[in-house]
């Protein structure tokens, strides 16, 4: 799924008024009711909706959703115009007309915070925010921002249409969070917004869902974006499964180089992942003290051990192995960097490195211009700014991440809510699977192992990257489901892989028994 831009939102707009043809105003319902929708599926029967909407169309948005919600559900709706009739947009002076028309009571024009203090909302209410959506580039002032102040101040919970006023869809770096409304639910318009990517936003947008009003679909087909939101759709056109007449020597042979004293956990976790996740052969290479370690706990994967008992050194043939995972739980010794530095040099194979591996390299910088050209590189935030600077913000790691994929002509796979995956042609990659459960130690270990199994397989880098971090999501998600967050480990995110392929064989089926038709 794209994502837009604000002015490409703008333009996505216009282009479907003009050629689907809809009127503005049409556009408008179909948002609208697309929000009440959700609400009726989501909010208590009897649930009192309290609506405030700001003169431009975001507002317009608002009084068609009060109106349809007081024509199709029981809910109780009060409506908000916060400004001046006389500045309303002509969209949205007509569904105050029409509002009108319907429900004679409970909507109320106020210019000025005096006007609102009469008023008493029990805690249980729900508080809509339609006044601004993607309308706003810079922050609020006056009437508005002593709005929002007295928004984030009260105890209801807040749903935002579009989005919550005062964020800006795409850079937030000059805003003033004090003018930006906290929602706990977005309902977002044809597309997720850049802006809701990153964890610097996210007190602000909580939870999103995105609403399809229907833009033209040549327009969305046809508009250059760099940004995307991976969704179940596009992993259905990513999966390939497996041949009928496949045998293990079709479905790659993957190595994991992984582990040191104390750190053997890492190299299981990778090997049973990558097992797990499709690999049709899996090789360790191990310090000796991990011998009867993995054989015991991954009798399926085959071992090599390291010259060192303790750590990973000497060499190791690389042209028998279709995908090369390297770095989970390695440590720094000096033989164990050697060890990176030659493989950089020499293999053939295509490489995911990890961890420690990504480590090693912060302390080299000058070995990244040594990486294979799609090379998979698996940083959290913390790994990513060691080996680039430091940042304070993910939008600005984001675009150092994407900078470094074009750069050195690989991609960078930036663990967090919503991984990103950077490609070297330029396009980001947002994930849409996954949960806080899987923010837990081994969980990266993992993913390496399915990225480096995908890889064996023979998904191309990209597509091995995307996929990877979708099924890892999904497979965390369908685990926490049956468990909760807070028990969630890394070995379940494994047991989750089973039933994760199982939907993705589905989503596959459903995708292409539809082209069928």
């Amino acid at each position: 799924m794209k994502i837009l831009l604000a002015n490409q939102i703008r333009e996505a707009d216009a282009y479907t008024v003009a050629n689907e043809p809809v009127t503005p105003l049409n556009l408008m319902e179909r948002a609208a009711a697309g929000c009440a929708r959700w609400m009726k599926a989501h909010l208590e029967e009897d649930a009192h909706v309290v609506i405030f909407c700001g003169t431009g169309n975001n507002g317009g948005d608002g009084l068609a959703l009060a109106r349809l919600l007081h024509e199709d559900t029981s809910l109780q709706v009060t409506t908000f115009v916060c400004g001046s009739e006389d500045q309303l947009s002509p969209e949205t002076a007509e569904n105050l007309k029409r509002l009108r028309k319907r429900l004679s009571a409970g909507v109320h024009v106020i210019q000025r915070m005096d006007d609102l203090f009469h008023f008493v909302f029990d805690e249980q209410a729900v508080f809509v925010d339609a006044l601004f959506g993607t309308g706003l580039n810079r922050p609020m002032e006056g009437f508005y921002a002593e709005l929002v102040n007295w928004f984030n101040k009260q105890h209801q919970s807040v749903i935002a249409i579009d989005m919550p006023s005062g964020l800006y869809a795409d850079d937030n770096t000059d805003n003033d969070f004090k003018t930006v409304i906290q929602a706990a639910h977005t309902l977002t318009f044809q597309a997720p917004k850049l802006a809701f990517m990153f964890a610097e936003n996210s007190s602000w947008v909580q939870h999103f869902r995105v609403i399809d009003i229907g833009l033209h679909p040549d327009f969305m087909a046809s508009v250059n974006t760099n940004y995307h939101y991976i969704t179940p759709a596009d992993i259905a056109t990513i999966f390939q499964p497996r041949p009928k007449f496949g045998h293990k020597g079709n479905f790659g042979h993957a190595l994991i180089a992984a582990g040191s004293r104390g750190k053997m956990g890492a190299a299981v976790l990778a090997a049973s992942a990558a097992l797990r996740a499709g690999a049709g052969l899996v090789t360790t290479f191990i310090p000796k003290c991990g011998y009867n370690i993995m054989q015991t706990a991954q009798p399926v994967a085959m071992v090599t051990e390291s010259e060192s008992d303790n750590h990973l050194s000497g060499n190791f043939k690389t042209d028998a192995f279709d995908a090369i995972g390297f770095g989970p739980g390695i440590g720094l010794d000096d033989d164990t960097q050697h060890l990176l530095k030659r493989l950089l040099q020499d293999t053939t194979a295509p490489l995911v490195l990890d961890a420690d591996a990504l480590n090693i390299l912060a302390a080299n910088k000058t070995w990244l211009h040594f990486l294979p050209k799609n090379s998979i590189l698996t940083p959290h935030p913390g790994e990513f700014d060691r080996l680039t600077e430091n940042h304070t913000r993910g939008y600005d790691r984001m675009l150092s991440q994407r900078e470094m994929a074009m750069k050195l002509g690989v991609v960078i796979v930036l663990k967090g809510a919503h991984t990103s995956i950077a490609l070297p042609d330029g396009r980001v990659f947002f994930n849409s699977s996954g949960n806080p459960g899987m923010a837990k130690a081994g969980s990266g270990d993992v993913l390496t192992g399915i990225i480096t199994a995908l890889v064996a397989q023979g998904y191309a880098a990209a597509d091995a990257a995307i996929l990877g971090v979708f099924v890892h999501g999904l497979a965390g998600d369908i685990m926490v489901s049956e468990n909760a967050e807070e028990s969630l480990t890394a070995t379940d995110i494994i047991q989750g892989l089973a039933p994760a392929f199982r939907q993705l064989h589905e989503w596959h089926r459903q995708h292409y028994s539809r082209e069928l038709h």
